[in-house]
């Protein structure tokens, strides 16, 4: 029936062009949409005081446990290359980063670190770059070409000195990391205390990003013996304040192997299908960030042009207010000016000067302010005058602060903002739902996503 949901992984193999699974396209097509040099969202954003980060094509997985726990044979074996190197001594073992590629090969230090921007904070820890690597592969088995594989060194307990601080750093990593995946061996270190202490720690922070296994469940011995390991893990696990939690999910896994069949039941698909899991969330999340960073922008432009628009109001009440100051200003000692030119001048002077017509205005607006003037004793004129001047004075001072006005955008940065609005509604919005109709359709039916 065309209404039933499909099997996400089998409709992701068909989605499959040119290699490129449906959900790598949209995580790819995700984070171009943000790192575009001259339309991305981040560059867009800047300009408008927002600052967005963006998202990793790929998710993290961490795997971490006691030295020879089976980390580096599982990785192998998801890739279906021998990859990872196994059995290797504890002293030489540091930070391995597993990754798909378009060829085979090998990266250290620095180089490691140049490939993962953001993990260039690892390099502050004293130490730590001298033992990063990268094995980059072709793989593209199960979901690989989405996954980046954190190989953590072995830990042990005693005597045991790493050239950094390995819990520091595994505690760091487990910020960013998007799945941290604990392997206990049944073989005698499944109680590391280094182990546990760092669960401890990560989970009270992470908690639901951890995910506990016991690895080469198939070398445990019998059921019995299998049963008692993970007992003892369990309550040792349940001994720590932050991970006394009922209901422990400790799925059985080892590597297949058709040369050495066992009776034990192997889950190793369950950390497959926990892997899947995280990828799929991942791109939902990728998806809404996505709307909601357009929103966040198109908010932050639009607060912008409307706080310009007032800017500019603001501004033009200002120059009005000093336009009308500086005129009133300058009319107090042109007043001054005209009545002493009018007590000074006499009327055949004021008549050749002005003509008829004008002395007679003249007279009749200023006549009754020179006789107050004139009724005042002469040091009383002087006070006035002087008044008059330092009203003049203020009123000028008064209009120049007045006239202080706030920097408002050009036209051309305004059409500018303008512009990258409408990319952001139009265009990224536009290109976000055809994504989000492109990861549904991975698990619903056509029929499903016209209702």
């Amino acid at each position: 029936m065309s209404g039933k949901i499909k099997n996400r992984s089998a409709a992701n193999a068909e989605s499959i062009s040119g290699g490129v699974s449906c959900d790598e396209r949209i995580l790819r097509d995700c984070h171009q949409l943000y790192t575009d040099p001259d339309s991305g969202l981040i560059t867009v954003a800047e300009t408008v005081g927002v600052k967005l980060l963006a998202p990793r094509k790929k998710i993290t997985v961490m795997l971490m446990g006691n030295h020879s726990a089976g980390k580096s044979s599982f990785i192998n074996w998801y890739v279906e290359e021998h990859i990872q190197r196994t059995g290797v001594a504890i002293e030489t073992q540091g930070f391995s980063f597993v990754t798909s590629g378009r060829k085979r090969e090998s990266l250290t230090g620095n180089a490691t670190l140049h490939l993962y921007p953001h993990f260039k904070p690892l390099q502050e820890f004293k130490g730590v770059s001298e033992y990063l690597s990268t094995e980059v592969c072709t793989s593209r088995q199960k979901r690989f070409s989405l996954v980046t594989f954190v190989d953590s060194p072995g830990l042990v307990d005693g005597d045991m000195k790493y050239p950094f601080d390995v819990d520091e750093v595994i505690m760091w990593l487990g910020d960013l990391c998007d799945l941290i995946l604990v392997f206990f061996d049944p073989m005698g270190q499944a109680l590391c205390k280094r182990t546990l202490n760092i669960v401890e720690n990560l989970n009270e922070k992470h908690g639901d990003r951890l995910h506990f296994y016991l690895s080469k469940a198939d070398e445990a011995g019998g059921e019995s013996d299998r049963q008692r390991v993970m007992m003892q893990i369990v309550q040792e696990l349940c001994k720590r304040p932050g991970l006394n939690k009922c209901g422990f999910d400790m799925p059985t896994i080892y590597i297949p192997n058709p040369n050495r069949p066992s009776r034990c039941v192997n889950q190793i698909e369950e950390v497959c299908r926990t892997v899947e899991k995280t990828i799929n969330q991942t791109v939902q999340n990728t998806l809404n960030s996505l709307e909601k960073d357009c929103e966040l922008i198109s908010e932050a432009i639009t607060d912008t042009l409307i706080n310009d628009r007032q800017t500019s109001v603001e501004n033009r009440r200002a120059r009005c207010k000093s336009c009308f100051l500086t005129l009133l200003g300058f009319s107090v000692p042109m007043a001054l000016m005209a009545l002493l030119v009018l007590g000074a001048l006499s009327k055949e002077m004021l008549e050749i000067a002005l003509g008829q017509e004008g002395k007679e205005a003249l007279s009749l607006y200023l006549t009754p302010i020179v006789r107050i003037f004139d009724s005042l004793s002469v040091e009383q004129q002087l006070y006035s005058c002087g008044g008059m001047v330092l009203l003049s004075f203020l009123l000028l001072l008064i209009a120049r602060f007045s006239f202080r006005t706030r920097p408002t955008l050009s036209g051309k940065q305004k059409r500018q903002l303008q512009e990258k609005l409408e990319y952001v509604q139009e265009v990224v919005k536009t290109k976000k739902k055809k994504l989000y109709e492109e990861y549904l359709r991975q698990s619903v039916s056509d029929q499903d996503m016209d209702l």
